[in-house]
């Protein structure tokens, strides 16, 4: 969601952020806790938090390999060798992508977390993906009106 060295974070996390900060207040109602863990550092994150009006727990997780053991981050070797495994396909893409671990109960995929997606998959033009994924998305403060 947000590399050590990027200046914000990424446009398509972003939205997923959108979809879950609000939500969170009712997940802890039945005793469940949701956290967002970036690799970038602490104040990199608040800032940005502050600036996209979000209130989720948002972490560092710094120099750990947290990210690397999930599969939600791989290091440079792994790019340059097209050996990043990430939803079960080598990729060169980008370093740093989004995922959802659950430590109680096995889940499988993420698209059923993101509310926006069930609104899109009712239109005519679906989630206009072109095959490749939702590029038109952006940070919501990006939008033109």
């Amino acid at each position: 969601m947000f590399g050590p060295d990027w200046k914000a974070g990424c446009p398509h996390c972003s939205f997923w952020a959108d979809n879950f900060d609000r939500i969170i207040v009712h997940l802890n109602q039945p005793d469940v806790s949701m956290v967002a863990v970036s690799r970038a550092p602490y104040a990199k994150l608040a800032e940005y938090q502050k600036r996209m009006g979000w209130s989720f727990e948002w972490l560092s997780s710094g120099e750990t390999s947290f990210p690397l053991d999930f599969g939600a981050s791989f290091t440079p070797e792994e790019m340059a060798a097209k050996r990043a495994d990430f939803n079960y396909v080598p990729q060169a893409g980008r370093s740093d992508r989004e995922g959802i671990s659950v430590f109680y109960r096995d889940a499988r995929g993420i698209d059923m977390m993101n509310t926006a997606y069930h609104y899109l998959d009712l239109v005519p033009k679906g989630r206009d993906e072109g095959g490749r994924g939702p590029f038109w998305a952006k940070r919501h403060d990006e939008y033109r009106s």
